[in-house]
This record gives structure tokens, sequence and C-alpha cells, in this order.
């Protein structure tokens, strides 16, 4: 599953924030793409995971006339890479990966050549519910390719011993279910929340935050969870709470999200996930092979305030870098790269000679459509209700400064899960960094 890229980069973000900050100061300006061929042509695909089968790609090789040479370069490379090719202007490849959390600084630096003009922007919106994440300051930087957003995964046959048979809908009865679930003996710490000091806390924090109705910046970077009353200090005290409490198991504050996934939902060890990755009952809960609880881990609509609510995006696209050799060629290919046929065949939906290894869910709702029908998806048309109205973190496109902040909110909210530091001095502390952030 593709989505399980963003478990492996936990401080990479951090990491490739500082080669971006100095490349950025040496950006020139002018395009290297000036080609509009598109026959007899070779374009260089370089992304971080294997390529769709060969014969897929010499059929689409024959249909157009365009060869691919695709490069495979694992996610903290490939960022590198893609800042030293288009802060020197120099080539580096045709179409590349466009992560959703890089969009801000790609769009202001104009490291990729806007999608809008290659693409039908309302077509494409339609059928994409996540495009609105690869948006940003009027054009769109890439096209998702994947479908990647939080959810929330239940075991039922746990909650079922506890006595629970009807799924909750809102914080209150989610939080009061899971105490339930503890106090029958059923699990000693029924919730899964990984705070260790990475990436997947701080994407937790953002699903939890928008569950408590709110949002953490505003257009203009500043951050909204600063007051007590706010929903992302809510989402923070909630989570810290968990833990203090039992509710979440006290080892879990040095467990990544992956290896929580792995070896506590997995193996019937927490009963619930609340920000999980979009996927992960048909890929990791239902295989016989990585998991005891075949059957048991379900999806439920992400409980809120009042009601079920949103689910944040976190999906990886694929655009045009700006030194292109050929980008009418490169258009053509994400077109099909991204046609929901070829998603729903990269996915399994029409036999093994067609799926692309470590591809899972369709970022087109038709591509999760036809793999929900074709394959029986585990979840599919809760996965496709998610996915329809699944929102980004940042609306308004992720910051520039995204790296440094997010490395914020995942090392004080850690600290407070630690004990080391309160709640609120954790938010201030992210606040602060926010707001100095958005001020440079």
């Amino acid at each position: 599953m593709i989505s399980k890229r963003n478990r492996l980069r936990g401080t990479a973000l951090v990491a490739g924030a500082a080669a971006l900050s100095v490349l950025a100061t040496a950006c020139t300006g002018g395009a290297g793409a000036s080609s509009s061929q598109t026959k007899d042509v070779t374009i260089t695909v370089a992304l971080f995971g294997a390529p769709p089968p060969q014969k897929s790609l010499d059929a689409f090789t024959k249909s157009t006339g365009i060869t691919v040479k695709w490069s495979t370069i694992d996610w903290d490379s490939l960022q590198t890479k893609i800042a030293a090719a288009s802060t020197s202007n120099t080539y580096f490849a045709d179409a590349t990966d466009v992560d959703w959390s890089r969009v801000g600084q790609e769009s202001k630096l104009g490291w990729f050549l806007p999608m809008e003009k290659y693409i039908d922007q309302k077509a494409y919106a339609a059928d994409m519910p996540q495009l609105s994440s690869f948006t940003s300051n009027g054009h769109i930087v890439g096209v998702p390719f994947d479908a990647s957003y939080l959810v929330t995964t239940v075991n039922k046959a746990m909650f079922a011993k506890a006595g629970i048979s009807a799924m909750p809908t809102t914080i209150d009865e989610y939080t009061q279910d899971l105490q339930k679930v503890k106090a029958a003996g059923v699990a000693q710490n029924p919730l899964n929340i990984p705070f260790a000091a990475a990436e997947g806390l701080s994407t937790y924090w953002y699903e939890t935050t928008q569950a408590f109705g709110g949002k953490i910046l505003d257009e203009s970077g500043k951050p909204q969870f600063s007051s007590p009353d706010s929903a992302g200090y809510k989402a923070a005290q909630w989570m810290v709470d968990a833990i203090k409490n039992g509710l979440v198991p006290a080892g879990n504050i040095n467990v990544s999200d992956s290896e929580s996934q792995q070896t506590l939902m997995a193996k019937g060890v927490t009963a619930s996930t609340f920000a999980d990755y979009s996927g992960n009952v048909g890929s990791l809960y239902d295989v016989p092979a990585s998991s005891s609880v075949n059957g048991a881990v379900q999806y439920i609509p992400t409980p809120g305030m009042t009601g079920a609510t949103a689910n944040v995006s976190n999906p990886d696209g694929i655009g045009i870098l700006k030194t292109a050799k050929y980008p009418e060629a490169a258009a053509k290919f994400i077109e099909w790269f991204t046609s929901a046929e070829n998603q729903a065949d990269f996915a399994g939906a029409n036999g093994p000679d067609k799926v692309m290894p470590g591809y899972f869910l369709p970022s087109r709702l038709t591509g999760l459509e036809k793999l929900t029908a074709a394959k029986g998806l585990a979840g599919g048309q809760e996965l496709t209700t998610m996915l329809k109205s699944s929102k980004p973190v940042f609306p308004a496109g992720a910051p520039v400064w995204y790296p440094q902040f997010s490395n914020s909110v995942y090392t004080n909210l850690h600290a407070a899960a630690a004990g080391s530091m309160t709640v609120d001095a954790a938010i201030k502390a992210i606040s602060d960094s926010a707001t100095k952030l958005a001020g440079q």
C-alpha cells in the first residue's frame, strides 16, 4: 500500500527541510521545459515505489510512442534530487513525486509546471477529491496518484465482548466505549496512539483536531489551536489524557505508527486506532501472515463532536518538473498513470499480472468503485464514502515551512505525553513556532 510511505519517513521531513532551505536560496528563474514532442521520445519517471508491470508500460508505449524509463528512488533521496535539479535548472526527471506536505514549498519556488495547463481540471476535481491537496496559489502542482487519508478502525469483536453493539458516532461515545472495553478486561489498553516523536504523531493530531471541529492553521499560516477552547488544544489534551489514564499502552510513548498498527492492532492488543491508514484492513488486518484478528477490524465513520466527521488527506501526487525535457509527453503519461482503469488494475482488480507492487487505493472515485466491484475490497464502500468527503490538512496548501512545523508538533506532543511538559506548554510551543515561521 503506497500510503505506508508516510510511516517510513517520520523524521525525513525535518532532515529534508534543512536541505531545501539551503537549496532554495540558490533558486534561479527560467524553465528547462520547452519541447512539445510526444512521439518517439523517452521520458524519465522518478518515484519511490516499484513501477507498473512492464506489459502495461509496453502497452502505453505502443499507443503513444512514449517510452518510460522508470527510476525508483527512496523518498528522502528523491526530495533532495528534486530540490537540487530545480534550484540548479538541470534535468533530473520529467515526472516525479509531489508530496502533499511539500506542495507549499514547491509551488512558491516554482519547481513544477502548473498541471491545469495539461488536464481537464473540472473533470479531474469531480473524480479526485484529493486534488485540492495539490492546489496552491491558484495552481495545481501535481495530480494525486494514490488515495491516502486517515480513518478510524475498530476491532468490533473486542467491542462486542465488552457489550458494545452500536458503533460510536461522537468523540464522547467513542471515549466511553473505550473505557468500557478496558473496564470489561477485553483490552488493558484499548486505544492505539503512536506517541513516538515522528510524523505519524503529527498527522494523528491533525485528524483528531478535525474530529474536534477545528483546523490547524488559517490561510495565512496563523495557528488556530492556541486557546484552551480550540479544537486543536482539546485534541491534544484528549490524546495526552488517553495515555495518562491507561487507554493507551504506556509503551506507546516510543512506538511509531507502523509499529503500533503491526504489533498492537494487528495482534488484538488494542481495540481501536482513531487515526489509522486507509486500506489497512485489507492490506494488514485481514492478512493471516501478519495478523491474528482477521475479519474483526473494520472501518467506522470517524467520530466527531456531534456525529461523523471528515477524514484528513495525506496523499502523494505526481507532477511535471520545470526542467522536464518532454513536458507534453510527461502529461500524457500522468493522464494514463492516473486513469481509473489503470488505478483499478494496479490495485489488483483484474489479476496479479496487472498489479503495481505496493499500490493499493485509487485516487479516483471511479477507480475505487471499479476495484471494490471487481475485488470485493475490504471496506470498499466505506473507503469510497470517506474519500468523497476527505479534506486536506491545510485547505490553502501546506505552508513552505511545514517540515519545521511538523517537527515542533511531534516533539512537543511527545514531551507532553511523556510528562516532561504540560499540554498547555506544548501547545504554546507549537503555536509560537507556527507564528514565528509564518512571519518569516
